[in-house]
Order: C-alpha cells, then structure tokens, then sequence
C-alpha cells in the first residue's frame, strides 16, 4: 500500500512538470509564427500571429533583414528570429 501512495505522490508531483512543458512548447510555436509574420508583414502581423496562436507578443525588433520577437504564453517565455527577403 505504501509503494501506491509513494508512486500517487510522484505522479502527482510530475503534472505541473509536463503543464509547464507543454507551456513552453506553445510559446515556441508561438514566437516562430510571429517572427515568420513580422518578417514578412511586420508588426502588426506579429501581434495578430501571436494573439491567434494565444501568446502576446512583449518584444518584436526588426535589425538590417532579421526580426526578432519575444511572446509570453502563461508562465512561459520564447524568442525567435526570422529573416526577411
């Protein structure tokens, strides 16, 4: 009975582990499809990108043909880069 309580407890403990894995996975997807819309439309099209995939978009800059975004999704923070042509 002890080895079920001990393995309820672990698993338990394991949820908020893949919640907050799962978060950040989102934000990821999220920053790369505002980088990819913000290169190619530019700021605006990042905020929409961002808002549509449920992240907002905290940070976006454009440097010679790169753009960069930052987006928060919950807890979780993510950038990416993306290039315009």
């Amino acid at each position: 009975m002890a080895v079920i309580a001990v393995a309820v407890v672990v698993l338990l403990a394991l949820v908020p582990v893949g919640r907050g894995a799962g978060e950040r996975a989102r934000a990821r997807t999220a920053a790369d499809a505002a980088a990819l819309a913000g290169a190619a439309e530019g700021e605006d099209a990042a905020v929409a990108m961002a808002e549509a995939n449920g992240a907002t978009l905290v940070a976006w800059r454009a440097v010679g043909p790169e753009v960069w975004v930052e987006v928060t999704l919950g807890d979780a923070r993510a950038t990416a880069k993306a290039r315009r042509d």
